[in-house]
């Protein structure tokens, strides 16, 4: 444990990531000497436990981090957009879950187990970027091939939870599948089609190229994580009926020859990962299996027959825990202990 305790603030605790920020400090042995709550107007008021304490949620304001040394943001692009800069302003470094601070060149975009040394960069703007939770699953697998093996390009293709799009989509699934069980009419009010039963090519806007933002995040933010823009990279992102945990498919063709055997020995021995691939009795990473775990599960290691240097895997992680909060807890614990 550290020497020094800090002052934390949760902005967005009242969200689904904001409770989970709040799950994971409570486990973590993260040095706090205070801790505050901070929310919308409406969400002011409420009280949340935080290890056998009742705290107040307070409203969300420019003073609101006046005197504290680490704020966890978790409230949306917008919010973060116009707190964050107030927030490192006065002494309170950020740690934020948007994707608005994500591309800022100034801003790290950090995954602990794979760039580490770039949190440094935290000095420039006071802000330290959360990336994606499909992105920080996939590198945080891809990183000892990339290291070891170089890696050419991707293929990706996601099936992603609904526990993504927040509370009211995990909501609505749940209530799609019980109305289609009972044969009445669903309602769709969080996507544009029913989601029960379903898979969306869809998650995030569309751009003109075709691809969708959440697409690109995953293009853009490998790049800047793993510093290299030679990396060649292609991703189709779907929502399916599942409530937590995404799972990835992913494609790679390595600078140099590797096969699934050496493959498996690097990720069992890497932080973060385990390695479950055992197809023939039917061991394979489950979304089901995943949730509520901050661990990365890889399987289906295979060689790519199509290609000469190709590998295929199959990538599974709770979205919420290591995908959000978790990372975010961990982006703090390495800054508390490098840097402050």
């Amino acid at each position: 444990m550290h020497k020094k305790e800090f002052n934390v603030v949760i902005a967005g605790a009242t969200g689904l990531v904001g409770g989970q920020m709040i799950t994971c400090l409570e486990e973590s042995e993260f040095p706090i000497k205070n801790i505050n709550f901070l929310a919308s107007s409406r969400s002011a008021g409420k009280k949340l436990d935080f290890k056998g304490e009742k705290i107040v949620v307070q409203e969300m304001t420019e003073k609101s981090f006046k005197g504290n040394d680490i704020a966890l943001f978790s409230a949306g692009g917008s919010t973060s957009k116009k707190f964050a800069p107030k927030a490192a302003e006065s002494g309170c470094i950020v740690v934020d879950n948007s994707s608005y601070w994500r591309k800022d060149k100034d801003v790290p975009l950090i995954v602990p187990e794979v760039n580490p040394h770039a949190i440094k960069d935290y000095v420039k703007k006071g802000i330290i970027a959360n990336p994606n939770c499909s992105t920080i699953q996939m590198v945080v697998a891809l990183n000892p091939i990339y290291r070891n093996y170089g890696i050419k390009r991707l293929v990706i293709s996601t099936y992603q939870s609904v526990s993504g799009t927040g509370k009211k989509a995990v909501d609505e699934l749940f209530e799609q599948t019980r109305d289609i069980v009972n044969s009445k009419e669903i309602k769709k009010d969080v996507y544009p089609h029913q989601i029960a039963f379903n898979c969306l090519p869809h998650i995030d806007s569309f751009l003109d190229t075709g691809y969708s933002k959440e697409e690109m995040k995953m293009v853009d933010e490998t790049i800047k994580i793993f510093e290299d823009e030679k990396i060649g990279i292609t991703a189709t992102t779907v929502r399916v009926p599942v409530f937590y945990s995404h799972s990835e498919s992913v494609n790679i063709e390595t600078e140099k020859h590797v096969t699934p055997e050496q493959i498996r020995n690097l990720l069992v021995n890497a932080p973060g990962i385990e390695v479950l691939d055992d197809p023939s009795n039917n061991i394979y990473p489950l979304a089901t299996n995943a949730s509520g775990k901050d661990t990365t599960f890889v399987g289906r290691i295979r060689q790519d027959q199509s290609i000469e240097n190709g590998i295929d895997m199959w990538i599974v992680a709770d979205n919420i825990r290591k995908g959000a909060a978790t990372n975010t807890v961990q982006i703090a614990e390495l800054l508390a202990e490098k840097y402050l």
